[in-house]
């Protein structure tokens, strides 16, 4: 299991990385978010988003649970599980039908996800750093590997 540690100061310091690691995503992926209330995992998504071609608003999808994004590229579904209260509900709303080569799956509370939803090819840990935010990324695939290579060497 490789590992990427970044350390960003602020959250424009984060956006910026988001930019040049957007341009390298490779479809397929499905990225784990993980940290505290307020650590950033909606500003990251919405970085990444952004950077793949999305113009307008990011907004977390807290309330429906997951956001589509159609891009050029890929489609990007930004799941947020905070208040999903049991995992069964995502089989209700069909959430394997998310999850392909022609996607990206940014999810954000995965815990609550636990048993339903397929093993992370990423794992990104958002926590406190100086007064900004460590970023570390875990890879957990050949898929997320490659992908975490990509972003050491941009």
């Amino acid at each position: 299991m490789s590992e990427l540690k970044l350390n960003f100061a602020d959250e424009p310091s984060m956006l910026q990385w988001c930019q040049v690691a957007a341009k390298q995503v490779q479809p397929g992926l499905v990225i784990h978010l993980q940290g505290d209330l307020g650590m950033g995992k909606t500003t990251l998504s919405r970085g990444l988003i952004q950077g793949l071609g999305h113009k307008g608003n990011v907004k977390s999808p807290t309330y429906t649970l997951v956001e589509p994004y159609e891009l050029d590229s890929l489609t990007v579904y930004h799941f947020d599980l905070y208040r999903l209260s049991d995992p069964e509900e995502l089989e209700y709303m069909g959430v394997r039908d998310y999850f392909s080569e022609q996607s990206l799956c940014l999810i954000e509370w995965p815990e609550k996800g636990v048993g339903i939803l397929p093993t992370a090819d990423l794992v990104i840990e958002l926590t406190n750093w100086q007064q900004g935010r460590e970023c570390t990324i875990h890879a957990y695939s050949d898929q997320g590997e490659r992908q975490l290579q990509a972003w050491q060497h941009p």
